[in-house]
Protein backbone atom coordinates (compact mmCIF):
# COMPACT_ATOMS: atom_id res chain seq x y z
CA UNK A 1 0.00 0.00 0.00
CA UNK A 2 1.26 3.47 -0.94
CA UNK A 3 0.31 6.42 1.26
CA UNK A 4 0.86 10.17 1.22
CA UNK A 5 1.03 12.44 4.23
CA UNK A 6 -1.29 15.10 2.92
CA UNK A 7 -4.82 16.22 3.61
CA UNK A 8 -5.61 16.24 -0.11
CA UNK A 9 -4.55 12.59 -0.50
CA UNK A 10 -6.58 11.57 2.58
CA UNK A 11 -9.68 13.32 1.25
CA UNK A 12 -9.28 11.56 -2.08
CA UNK A 13 -9.26 8.19 -0.31
CA UNK A 14 -12.41 9.12 1.58
CA UNK A 15 -14.11 10.20 -1.64
CA UNK A 16 -13.45 6.73 -3.08
CA UNK A 17 -14.41 4.86 0.09
CA UNK A 18 -17.38 2.51 -0.39
CA UNK A 19 -18.15 2.74 3.35
CA UNK A 20 -17.88 6.52 3.68
CA UNK A 21 -21.65 7.02 3.98
CA UNK A 22 -21.72 5.06 7.24
CA UNK A 23 -19.94 7.88 9.05
CA UNK A 24 -23.14 9.93 8.91
CA UNK A 25 -24.95 7.16 10.81
CA UNK A 26 -23.04 8.02 14.02
CA UNK A 27 -23.12 10.92 16.47
CA UNK A 28 -19.72 12.36 17.38
CA UNK A 29 -18.98 13.86 20.82
CA UNK A 30 -19.24 17.59 21.42
CA UNK A 31 -15.44 17.65 21.78
CA UNK A 32 -15.04 17.14 18.05
CA UNK A 33 -14.87 14.57 15.25
CA UNK A 34 -11.39 13.13 15.97
CA UNK A 35 -12.62 10.13 17.98
CA UNK A 36 -10.11 7.29 18.20
CA UNK A 37 -11.36 5.45 21.31
CA UNK A 38 -13.77 2.96 19.75
CA UNK A 39 -11.76 0.12 21.32
CA UNK A 40 -13.01 1.42 24.70
CA UNK A 41 -16.49 2.76 23.90
CA UNK A 42 -17.98 2.97 20.43
CA UNK A 43 -19.94 5.97 19.21
CA UNK A 44 -23.71 6.21 19.41
CA UNK A 45 -25.49 5.09 16.24
CA UNK A 46 -27.88 7.78 15.06
CA UNK A 47 -30.86 5.39 15.15
CA UNK A 48 -30.18 4.11 18.68
CA UNK A 49 -32.28 6.86 20.24
CA UNK A 50 -35.17 6.14 17.85
CA UNK A 51 -35.12 2.42 18.63
CA UNK A 52 -34.93 2.94 22.39
CA UNK A 53 -37.69 5.55 22.35
CA UNK A 54 -39.92 3.19 20.38
CA UNK A 55 -39.68 0.61 23.15
CA UNK A 56 -40.29 3.24 25.81
CA UNK A 57 -43.37 4.33 23.86
CA UNK A 58 -44.63 0.74 23.56
CA UNK A 59 -44.11 0.28 27.30
CA UNK A 60 -46.19 3.45 27.92
CA UNK A 61 -48.95 2.34 25.56
CA UNK A 62 -49.12 -1.34 26.31
CA UNK A 63 -47.68 -2.05 29.74
CA UNK A 64 -47.27 -5.77 30.30
CA UNK A 65 -48.94 -6.58 26.98
CA UNK A 66 -45.84 -5.28 25.24
CA UNK A 67 -44.20 -8.65 25.82
CA UNK A 68 -46.35 -10.08 23.02
CA UNK A 69 -47.97 -7.04 21.39
CA UNK A 70 -45.22 -4.43 21.04
CA UNK A 71 -44.23 -3.51 17.50
CA UNK A 72 -41.24 -5.76 18.14
CA UNK A 73 -42.57 -8.13 20.84
CA UNK A 74 -40.21 -8.16 23.81
CA UNK A 75 -40.49 -11.90 24.38
CA UNK A 76 -38.53 -12.52 21.19
CA UNK A 77 -36.71 -9.19 20.79
CA UNK A 78 -33.25 -10.69 21.21
CA UNK A 79 -33.91 -12.82 18.12
CA UNK A 80 -33.80 -9.64 16.01
CA UNK A 81 -30.06 -9.66 16.68
CA UNK A 82 -29.38 -13.36 16.11
CA UNK A 83 -28.74 -13.34 12.38
CA UNK A 84 -26.53 -10.26 12.39
CA UNK A 85 -24.57 -11.59 15.37
CA UNK A 86 -24.00 -14.94 13.68
CA UNK A 87 -22.80 -13.26 10.50
CA UNK A 88 -20.50 -10.97 12.48
CA UNK A 89 -18.60 -13.78 14.21
CA UNK A 90 -18.86 -16.49 11.56
CA UNK A 91 -21.33 -18.74 13.37
CA UNK A 92 -24.59 -20.58 12.82
CA UNK A 93 -27.63 -18.75 14.18
CA UNK A 94 -28.30 -21.29 16.95
CA UNK A 95 -24.67 -20.98 18.11
CA UNK A 96 -25.05 -17.37 19.29
CA UNK A 97 -27.12 -15.32 21.69
CA UNK A 98 -26.98 -11.76 23.05
CA UNK A 99 -27.22 -11.80 26.84
CA UNK A 100 -25.72 -10.50 30.09
CA UNK A 101 -22.28 -8.85 30.14
CA UNK A 102 -18.86 -10.26 29.37
CA UNK A 103 -17.51 -11.34 32.76
CA UNK A 104 -20.88 -12.83 33.74
CA UNK A 105 -20.96 -14.81 30.51
CA UNK A 106 -17.40 -16.05 30.98
CA UNK A 107 -18.31 -17.39 34.40
CA UNK A 108 -21.45 -19.10 33.04
CA UNK A 109 -19.45 -20.70 30.25
CA UNK A 110 -16.67 -21.84 32.58
CA UNK A 111 -19.31 -23.61 34.65
CA UNK A 112 -19.78 -25.79 31.58
CA UNK A 113 -16.30 -25.98 30.12
CA UNK A 114 -13.90 -25.87 33.06
CA UNK A 115 -14.17 -29.40 34.44
CA UNK A 116 -10.86 -29.94 36.25
CA UNK A 117 -9.60 -33.15 37.75
CA UNK A 118 -6.34 -34.19 39.31
CA UNK A 119 -3.63 -34.21 36.69
CA UNK A 120 -5.72 -32.13 34.26
CA UNK A 121 -6.73 -29.05 36.20
CA UNK A 122 -4.85 -26.15 34.65
CA UNK A 123 -6.71 -23.13 33.29
CA UNK A 124 -4.53 -21.40 30.67
CA UNK A 125 -4.70 -17.69 29.84
CA UNK A 126 -2.35 -15.46 27.89
CA UNK A 127 0.12 -13.34 29.85
CA UNK A 128 -1.15 -9.80 30.15
CA UNK A 129 -4.81 -10.79 29.82
CA UNK A 130 -7.45 -8.24 30.78
CA UNK A 131 -7.65 -8.10 34.60
CA UNK A 132 -11.30 -9.15 34.77
CA UNK A 133 -10.43 -12.34 32.87
CA UNK A 134 -7.60 -13.01 35.29
CA UNK A 135 -9.90 -12.48 38.27
CA UNK A 136 -12.54 -14.71 36.74
CA UNK A 137 -10.27 -17.66 35.98
CA UNK A 138 -8.53 -17.44 39.36
CA UNK A 139 -11.86 -17.50 41.19
CA UNK A 140 -13.07 -20.45 39.09
CA UNK A 141 -9.90 -22.42 39.87
CA UNK A 142 -10.24 -21.68 43.60
CA UNK A 143 -13.92 -22.61 43.52
CA UNK A 144 -13.01 -26.02 42.13
CA UNK A 145 -10.34 -26.54 44.76
CA UNK A 146 -7.29 -25.74 42.61
CA UNK A 147 -5.89 -22.44 43.89
CA UNK A 148 -2.75 -23.04 41.80
CA UNK A 149 -4.74 -23.92 38.69
CA UNK A 150 -4.19 -20.78 36.61
CA UNK A 151 -1.34 -20.87 34.12
CA UNK A 152 -0.28 -17.67 32.31
CA UNK A 153 1.78 -17.94 29.15
CA UNK A 154 3.50 -15.54 26.77
CA UNK A 155 3.04 -18.18 24.06
CA UNK A 156 -0.26 -20.01 24.63
CA UNK A 157 0.13 -22.07 21.47
CA UNK A 158 3.46 -23.51 22.54
CA UNK A 159 2.19 -24.10 26.07
CA UNK A 160 -0.81 -26.03 24.76
CA UNK A 161 1.45 -28.20 22.61
CA UNK A 162 3.88 -28.91 25.44
CA UNK A 163 1.58 -29.65 28.38
CA UNK A 164 -0.95 -32.35 29.15
CA UNK A 165 -2.47 -30.90 32.33
CA UNK A 166 -4.58 -28.13 30.77
CA UNK A 167 -8.32 -28.58 31.19
CA UNK A 168 -9.37 -25.27 29.63
CA UNK A 169 -7.67 -22.48 27.69
CA UNK A 170 -9.35 -19.06 27.76
CA UNK A 171 -7.55 -16.68 25.41
CA UNK A 172 -8.25 -13.07 24.46
CA UNK A 173 -8.09 -13.33 20.69
CA UNK A 174 -6.89 -9.72 20.56
CA UNK A 175 -4.96 -8.56 23.61
CA UNK A 176 -6.58 -5.51 25.15
CA UNK A 177 -3.27 -3.72 25.78
CA UNK A 178 -0.90 -4.66 22.96
CA UNK A 179 -3.46 -5.24 20.22
CA UNK A 180 -1.82 -8.55 19.31
CA UNK A 181 -4.16 -10.95 17.50
CA UNK A 182 -3.74 -14.69 18.07
CA UNK A 183 -4.16 -17.48 15.53
CA UNK A 184 -7.44 -18.89 16.78
CA UNK A 185 -7.62 -21.96 14.54
CA UNK A 186 -4.10 -23.05 15.54
CA UNK A 187 -4.94 -22.62 19.23
CA UNK A 188 -8.14 -24.63 18.82
CA UNK A 189 -6.31 -27.50 17.11
CA UNK A 190 -3.61 -27.56 19.77
CA UNK A 191 -6.12 -27.56 22.62
CA UNK A 192 -8.28 -30.30 21.16
CA UNK A 193 -5.28 -32.47 20.35
CA UNK A 194 -4.50 -32.41 24.08
CA UNK A 195 -8.08 -33.12 25.13
CA UNK A 196 -8.67 -29.60 26.45
CA UNK A 197 -11.59 -27.26 25.91
CA UNK A 198 -10.84 -23.81 24.54
CA UNK A 199 -12.78 -20.56 24.60
CA UNK A 200 -12.05 -17.00 23.56
CA UNK A 201 -12.67 -13.56 24.99
CA UNK A 202 -13.55 -11.54 21.87
CA UNK A 203 -13.89 -8.18 23.62
CA UNK A 204 -11.36 -6.67 21.20
CA UNK A 205 -12.08 -9.06 18.34
CA UNK A 206 -15.83 -8.94 17.69
CA UNK A 207 -16.53 -6.15 15.23
CA UNK A 208 -12.80 -5.65 14.75
CA UNK A 209 -11.53 -8.81 13.04
CA UNK A 210 -13.14 -11.11 10.50
CA UNK A 211 -14.03 -14.16 12.58
CA UNK A 212 -14.95 -17.74 11.64
CA UNK A 213 -15.90 -19.23 14.99
CA UNK A 214 -17.87 -22.19 13.67
CA UNK A 215 -15.21 -23.17 11.15
CA UNK A 216 -12.34 -22.68 13.60
CA UNK A 217 -14.10 -24.97 16.06
CA UNK A 218 -13.74 -23.05 19.32
CA UNK A 219 -15.83 -24.59 22.07
CA UNK A 220 -17.16 -21.22 23.17
CA UNK A 221 -16.57 -17.49 23.02
CA UNK A 222 -17.90 -14.39 24.72
CA UNK A 223 -17.59 -10.69 24.01
CA UNK A 224 -18.85 -7.27 24.99
CA UNK A 225 -20.79 -5.20 22.47
CA UNK A 226 -20.00 -1.68 23.68
CA UNK A 227 -16.54 -1.32 22.11
CA UNK A 228 -16.33 -1.88 18.37
CA UNK A 229 -20.02 -2.83 18.29
CA UNK A 230 -21.36 0.47 19.68
CA UNK A 231 -24.01 -0.91 22.08
CA UNK A 232 -23.57 1.93 24.56
CA UNK A 233 -21.96 2.04 28.01
CA UNK A 234 -22.35 -1.28 29.83
CA UNK A 235 -24.18 -2.76 26.83
CA UNK A 236 -25.13 -6.41 26.61
CA UNK A 237 -22.59 -9.06 25.66
CA UNK A 238 -22.61 -11.91 23.18
CA UNK A 239 -22.05 -15.65 23.51
CA UNK A 240 -21.05 -18.39 21.09
CA UNK A 241 -21.31 -22.11 21.86
CA UNK A 242 -20.28 -24.48 19.07
CA UNK A 243 -23.09 -26.64 17.72
CA UNK A 244 -21.32 -29.87 18.70
CA UNK A 245 -22.29 -28.96 22.28
CA UNK A 246 -25.92 -28.18 21.42
CA UNK A 247 -27.25 -31.58 22.42
CA UNK A 248 -24.67 -32.60 25.02
CA UNK A 249 -25.36 -32.92 28.71
CA UNK A 250 -22.84 -30.30 29.76
CA UNK A 251 -23.37 -28.94 33.26
CA UNK A 252 -24.60 -25.36 33.30
CA UNK A 253 -26.49 -22.91 35.44
CA UNK A 254 -30.09 -22.73 34.23
CA UNK A 255 -32.91 -20.23 34.22
CA UNK A 256 -36.32 -19.85 32.66
CA UNK A 257 -35.16 -17.92 29.59
CA UNK A 258 -33.06 -20.89 28.52
CA UNK A 259 -36.11 -23.15 28.71
CA UNK A 260 -38.00 -24.46 25.66
CA UNK A 261 -39.70 -21.39 24.17
CA UNK A 262 -42.91 -23.19 23.28
CA UNK A 263 -43.45 -24.33 26.88
CA UNK A 264 -41.71 -21.53 28.76
CA UNK A 265 -44.92 -19.96 30.05
CA UNK A 266 -46.38 -23.27 31.15
CA UNK A 267 -44.12 -22.85 34.20
CA UNK A 268 -43.37 -26.57 34.40
CA UNK A 269 -41.13 -27.97 37.15
CA UNK A 270 -38.43 -29.47 34.90
CA UNK A 271 -35.96 -27.57 32.74
CA UNK A 272 -36.03 -28.38 29.02
CA UNK A 273 -33.17 -26.52 27.30
CA UNK A 274 -33.41 -24.67 24.03
CA UNK A 275 -31.10 -26.27 21.50
CA UNK A 276 -27.95 -24.19 21.16
CA UNK A 277 -26.45 -21.15 22.84
CA UNK A 278 -29.83 -19.82 24.00
CA UNK A 279 -29.92 -22.61 26.60
CA UNK A 280 -27.31 -20.65 28.58
CA UNK A 281 -29.75 -17.75 29.06
CA UNK A 282 -31.00 -17.22 32.59
CA UNK A 283 -33.39 -14.26 32.58
CA UNK A 284 -35.30 -12.20 30.06
CA UNK A 285 -32.97 -9.54 28.60
CA UNK A 286 -33.20 -5.75 29.00
CA UNK A 287 -35.05 -4.52 25.94
CA UNK A 288 -33.70 -0.98 25.92
CA UNK A 289 -30.13 -2.24 25.68
CA UNK A 290 -31.08 -4.66 22.92
CA UNK A 291 -32.68 -1.78 21.03
CA UNK A 292 -29.52 0.32 21.15
CA UNK A 293 -27.39 -2.59 19.97
CA UNK A 294 -29.81 -3.37 17.16
CA UNK A 295 -29.15 0.05 15.63
CA UNK A 296 -25.44 -0.75 15.39
CA UNK A 297 -25.79 -4.34 14.22
CA UNK A 298 -27.85 -3.16 11.26
CA UNK A 299 -24.89 -1.04 10.19
CA UNK A 300 -22.48 -3.96 10.49
CA UNK A 301 -24.80 -6.01 8.32
CA UNK A 302 -24.98 -3.18 5.82
CA UNK A 303 -21.18 -2.92 5.60
CA UNK A 304 -20.12 -6.55 6.04
CA UNK A 305 -16.99 -7.55 7.94
CA UNK A 306 -14.82 -8.27 4.85
CA UNK A 307 -15.26 -4.69 3.60
CA UNK A 308 -14.78 -3.27 7.09
CA UNK A 309 -11.58 -5.24 7.56
CA UNK A 310 -10.22 -4.14 4.17
CA UNK A 311 -10.79 -0.51 5.06
CA UNK A 312 -9.58 -1.08 8.62
CA UNK A 313 -6.29 -2.55 7.41
CA UNK A 314 -5.64 0.47 5.20
CA UNK A 315 -6.61 2.99 7.89
CA UNK A 316 -4.40 1.30 10.47
CA UNK A 317 -1.44 1.03 8.12
CA UNK A 318 -1.83 4.73 7.29
CA UNK A 319 -2.04 5.60 10.98
CA UNK A 320 1.07 3.54 11.74
CA UNK A 321 3.08 5.18 8.97
CA UNK A 322 2.19 8.72 10.05
CA UNK A 323 2.83 7.97 13.72
CA UNK A 324 6.26 6.49 12.96
CA UNK A 325 7.13 9.54 10.90
CA UNK A 326 6.41 11.63 13.99
CA UNK A 327 8.60 9.55 16.25
CA UNK A 328 5.99 7.47 18.06
CA UNK A 329 6.98 3.99 19.21
CA UNK A 330 4.56 1.36 17.88
CA UNK A 331 4.10 -1.53 20.31
CA UNK A 332 1.47 -3.49 18.39
CA UNK A 333 2.77 -6.37 16.22
CA UNK A 334 1.71 -6.86 12.58
CA UNK A 335 -0.83 -9.52 13.71
CA UNK A 336 -3.57 -7.11 14.74
CA UNK A 337 -6.90 -5.48 14.03
CA UNK A 338 -7.59 -1.75 14.04
CA UNK A 339 -6.04 -0.77 17.39
CA UNK A 340 -2.47 0.47 17.70
CA UNK A 341 -0.68 0.74 21.02
CA UNK A 342 1.99 3.45 21.06
CA UNK A 343 4.33 5.50 23.23
CA UNK A 344 4.95 9.18 22.59
CA UNK A 345 8.18 11.05 23.21
CA UNK A 346 6.34 14.16 24.39
CA UNK A 347 4.90 14.03 27.94
CA UNK A 348 1.39 15.38 28.32
CA UNK A 349 0.49 14.58 24.71
CA UNK A 350 -2.96 13.18 25.52
CA UNK A 351 -4.10 16.21 27.48
CA UNK A 352 -3.03 18.51 24.67
CA UNK A 353 -4.78 16.36 22.08
CA UNK A 354 -7.96 16.43 24.13
CA UNK A 355 -7.85 20.23 24.30
CA UNK A 356 -7.79 20.21 20.51
CA UNK A 357 -10.73 17.86 20.14
CA UNK A 358 -8.91 14.54 19.64
CA UNK A 359 -9.78 11.59 21.89
CA UNK A 360 -7.45 8.64 22.34
CA UNK A 361 -6.95 6.38 25.35
CA UNK A 362 -4.24 6.13 28.04
CA UNK A 363 -3.30 3.01 29.96
CA UNK A 364 -0.91 4.12 32.73
CA UNK A 365 1.85 4.80 32.94
CA UNK A 366 2.59 5.64 29.31
CA UNK A 367 0.73 3.35 26.89
CA UNK A 368 -1.63 5.06 24.47
CA UNK A 369 -4.23 3.12 22.49
CA UNK A 370 -5.48 4.58 19.20
CA UNK A 371 -8.12 3.01 16.97
CA UNK A 372 -9.32 4.16 13.58
CA UNK A 373 -12.68 2.38 13.47
CA UNK A 374 -13.63 1.75 9.83
CA UNK A 375 -17.35 2.22 10.46
CA UNK A 376 -16.96 5.91 11.26
CA UNK A 377 -13.32 7.03 11.08
CA UNK A 378 -11.85 8.41 7.87
CA UNK A 379 -8.46 8.89 6.28
CA UNK A 380 -8.88 12.61 6.89
CA UNK A 381 -9.37 11.87 10.60
CA UNK A 382 -6.09 9.96 10.66
CA UNK A 383 -4.19 12.67 8.82
CA UNK A 384 -5.57 15.44 11.06
CA UNK A 385 -4.79 13.51 14.24
CA UNK A 386 -1.22 12.87 13.18
CA UNK A 387 -0.79 16.48 12.04
CA UNK A 388 -1.81 17.56 15.55
CA UNK A 389 0.64 15.12 17.09
CA UNK A 390 3.41 16.48 14.87
CA UNK A 391 2.63 20.07 15.85
CA UNK A 392 2.62 19.20 19.55
CA UNK A 393 5.83 17.19 19.26
CA UNK A 394 7.58 20.06 17.47
CA UNK A 395 6.25 22.55 20.00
Amino acid sequence: MTFEDSLEWARAQDAADELAALRAEFLFPDSGPLYFAGHSLGLQPRRAREYVLQELDDWRRLGVEGHFSARNPWVSYHELLTGATARLVGALPHEVVVMNTLSVNLHLLMVSFYRPRRGKHRLLIEQGAFPSDRYAVASQARFHGFPDGVLESEDPLRTLRERDDIALALIGNVNYLTGRAYDMSALVRAAHEKGAFIGFDLAHGAGNLSLTLHEDGADFAAWCNYKYLNAGPGGLGGVFVHERHADTALPRFEGWWGHDKVRRFEMGPRFSPIRGAEAWQLSNPPILQLAALRASMELFDRAGMPALRRKGDRLTAYLELLLRQRGAEILTPPERGSMLTVRFRQPGMLAELKKRGALVDLRPPDIVRITAAPLYNSFEDVQRLCALIGELDDG
